[in-house]
């Protein structure tokens, strides 16, 4: 007795990637228009043109289903160039992350994900370690490549110096959310190069001041 082997094509895989990709547009579309509170499986579906059955096959429930989707989208590696100088791989930097945070889909999404991170520790968990990752791999680049080029020292750590690269624009667009003209980023980039210079110095211990003066006889410490 034999059994025949059956082949099942390529595009019947149980979890399709074409679906799977149809699955997360929609969740980033339901929450740049409902926000998280009110994003449901019924209308993710409807917006993927798949059936619920579908999405529950991928994730369990909302949450697992909104962090993962999130987190895929937090983690990607921005491609940045070599410039040839630390400003200029600064600048490549903050055009790039500007353009992202000021997409309609980002502007709309992440604040709602703060928000909802300020209630809910396991949005806030995930949210702090996708982010964390993605800012920790952009920092060893740009710190390793300007240490190669003698414009950091040895040791400089993109850990301590990530937050000194992001922050400026991030409150810029995020936060305050203030209009970047032409001239902002050039001049962002010289004084985040300049600020990573400073930062990366080695410590020097904090001068004292002059001795104490000996206010029973009115001259300083040292007596006659």
């Amino acid at each position: 007795m034999t059994i025949e082997k059956r082949r099942v094509p390529a595009g019947a895989a149980v979890l399709r990637d074409d679906i799977t990709t149809a699955i997360r547009g929609a969740v980033m579309h339901e929450l740049a228009a409902v926000g998280y509170g009110r994003l449901s499986i019924e209308a993710v579906a409807r917006r993927a043109g798949v059936s619920k059955t579908a999405i529950y096959r991928r994730w369990r429930s909302k949450l697992e289903l909104v962090l993962a989707v999130v987190s895929k989208v937090a983690v990607q590696r921005l491609p940045l160039p070599d410039t040839g100088t630390l400003r200029g791989d600064l600048e490549m930097l903050f055009m790039i992350m500007s353009h992202a945070l000021r997409h309609p889909l980002a502007s709309q999404i992440i604040p709602d994900l703060l928000a909802e991170a300020a209630r809910n520790p396991e949005i806030a968990q995930t949210l702090q370690s996708a982010l964390q990752a993605n800012q920790h791999t952009i920092g060893v680049l740009l710190i390793e490549r300007a240490v190669e080029r003698g414009e950091l020292p040895e040791g400089a750590d993109p850990g301590a110096l990530m937050d000194l690269i992001v922050g400026p624009l991030y409150w810029r667009i995020a936060i305050a959310r203030t209009p970047l003209d032409a001239a902002d980023l050039p001049r962002m980039a010289a004084a985040v190069a300049a600020a990573l210079g400073v930062a990366s110095e080695p410590h020097r211990p904090v001068d004292s001041g002059p001795a104490p003066i000996d206010t029973t006889t009115g001259s300083g410490s040292n007596r006659s």
